[in-house]
């Protein structure tokens, strides 16, 4: 147990390091500094209220109207104090956390996004709701962290403070105990708040222990039900083209009953744990009354000191029940923090996978595509291809044909650099490689912006050389629309979606093009017309193209049959590879 939370701290340190040594180290440490002085200020004038006490309830008791009067002023003065200090508190720990956020939110997105670890992590698929971990899991990381952290701090100087206070104010308590004599026990007011506070603790964690995997499975309970509505929504047609409105139904169920499981677990053990908080909370304001009442009846104290010393206790009390009132975000924050972490882990993986001397290297050198004693392997560790070797000669094309499952379409990945899983060297031709999938990826946003991507400079090529190249594809009838803002992926026909790949073919101009059924949805005209565009293209380019039609092959230089270089060897023994 104890390992396990050494761990955790490790792992919450190594996810807030990076951003009190960035370049936003000064205005972080400046704003947590401005937090921390104002909570220390509060500090103090709780300080300041609780000798407050005494004096106002010993003119209460003495029936002193003015004095009286004289401290609800004083009283007053304290409270505006004591609210602009936590008022301005507040505001710089919501700009301090708002300001982490977005630091941190960015660094995941380009770890994210760089050396393609957001496609590796989807081959590998050990990472769950990659979207949901920096959407929503770095947010609250930052949140529960700045919290806790000023919370625990606050608590820390106000347990000093008062704990001072709690001694002078308990003296030395007798017990008297017949025979055996009246011994007389120094501070016991702080004797009892450490015990019932180290009580109220250990029953807290006990009980709130199983709290942390339970909201750990929470957010991934979530994250995969919200995963399965907009999967549905970006799917509507398809979905409702098959009729699968109670297949999917009966997959919304089932995943909110993870949720509804989930949830009702944690309901049950939180109410265990409330009549624990609970009934701790509510019995320690009367303890010290209790305890010392005989003072106050033997007349050794006043009222203004009983309650004086009521005061010193309930803030020493809150102080070292800090664990105890927030043990629920406790055990949010490590459950945040082991997701968070684990998809740091994951993607340190890649980079080191990625910064390693490569298993398939790729060179950019002389011209055309050669490749030699290439095999790929699938991510379970079976051998999908090898010694597949061949050359494309400079501005000539070649067509990768066998049978479905074959390895067609990860050849073309692993030549394009996308899979990394095998062994072999892949030597590209100088210029721009352009790959175009089977379905099209169409960005929201504007027709120009779609027609565009990756790019997305619509200052390169003027609206005229966009339409001109739209009616060349086909798609002449939204020549009109370039500047409308749609979701074209759903607005667009997938033949039409392959046209406009064609339009994006035609302005980038690549060198190297890779084509992996990109005209499966077209009709036969449509795809002669295709590649009758490609072979008359008025620059030197090199097309490798993966297809079933026994057409195609009128529209390529080169066949290349991937059945001889199918394996014969049994899977890999060592298991699973991270690609």
């Amino acid at each position: 147990m104890k390992a396990r939370k050494r761990r955790i701290l490790r792992e919450a340190w190594r996810l807030t390091k990076p951003y009190w040594t960035s370049e936003e180290q000064w205005s972080a440490w400046g704003l947590l500094l401005a937090v921390v002085v104002l909570n220390l200020g509060t500090v103090y004038v709780g300080l300041r209220i609780n000798e407050w006490n005494r004096t106002f309830y010993n003119a209460l008791q003495a029936l002193d109207r003015a004095e009286l009067f004289r401290q609800f002023g004083v009283y007053c003065v304290l409270v505006g104090f004591a609210t602009s200090l936590s008022v301005y508190a507040v505001y710089f720990n919501q700009m301090l956390y708002l300001r982490w956020r977005r630091w941190l939110t960015h660094k995941h997105l380009a770890d994210w996004l760089t050396d393609r670890a957001y496609y590796r992590l989807h081959l590998a698929s050990t990472t769950d709701n990659p979207d949901q971990r920096i959407a929503e899991d770095v947010g609250l990381f930052t949140a529960y962290l700045m919290s806790l952290s000023v919370g625990l701090i606050s608590s820390l100087a106000s347990l000093a403070c008062f704990l001072i206070i709690l001694w002078s104010l308990s003296g030395l308590t007798e017990f008297p105990l017949g025979p055996l004599g009246t011994p007389r026990v120094p501070g016991l007011l702080v004797w009892t708040a450490l015990l019932y506070a180290g009580i109220g603790t250990w029953a807290t964690v006990k009980i709130g222990r199983p709290l942390v995997a339970l909201n750990f499975d929470r957010q991934r309970y979530e994250a995969d039900f919200r995963f399965s509505l907009v999967r549905l929504r970006e799917n509507a047609e398809l979905v409702a083209v098959y009729g699968g409105e109670s297949v999917e139904l009966g997959t919304f169920h089932q995943r909110y009953h993870r949720i509804f499981e989930n949830f009702w677990r944690i309901m049950k053990r939180q109410r265990i744990l409330g009549w624990v908080t609970s009934g701790y909370t509510q019995v320690a304001p009367i303890l010290p009354v209790v305890l010392i009442a005989h003072l106050y009846f033997a007349h050794t104290i006043n009222l203004g000191g009983l309650m004086q010393v009521v005061n010193a206790f309930s803030h020493v009390q809150i102080a070292l029940s800090f664990c105890i009132t927030s043990y629920a975000d406790i055990a949010a924050l490590q459950a945040v923090t082991q997701r968070l972490s684990g998809f740091e882990e994951r993607l340190r993986a890649i980079r080191r996978g990625v910064l390693s001397p490569r298993r398939i290297v790729i060179q950019r050198e002389g011209a055309g595509i050669m490749i030699r004693k290439l095999d790929l392997d699938l991510p379970d560790g079976t051998a999908l291809l090898c010694g597949v070797s061949f050359e494309l000669p400079d501005g000539e094309s070649a067509l990768i044909t066998g049978p479905s499952g074959a390895g067609k379409s990860t050849l073309l990945r692993a030549i394009a650099g996308l899979w990394t899983l095998g062994r072999g060297a892949v030597s590209l031709g100088q210029g721009r490689i352009l790959a175009v999938p089977q379905r099209p990826y169409l960005p929201l946003g504007t027709l120009a912006t779609a027609l565009l991507y990756p790019d997305g400079d619509q200052g390169t090529f003027t609206l005229s050389r966009l339409r001109a190249v739209l009616e060349e594809v086909g798609l002449g009838a939204l020549a009109g629309e370039l500047k409308t803002t749609e979701n074209w992926s759903q607005r667009l026909s997938f033949g039409e979606q392959q046209r406009l790949a064609l339009a994006r073919i035609l302005l980038v101009r690549p060198a190297i093009l890779f084509l992996d059924e990109a005209t499966s949805a077209l009709d036969e005209v449509a795809e002669a017309e295709f590649y009758g565009l490609l072979r008359a293209a008025p620059w030197q380019l090199t097309t490798v193209s993966v297809g079933h039609r026994r057409a195609l092959r009128d529209f390529h230089d080169h066949v290349i049959d991937l059945a001889p270089f199918k394996p014969l060897r049994p899977p890999n023994p060592a298991g699973p590879v991270v690609p």
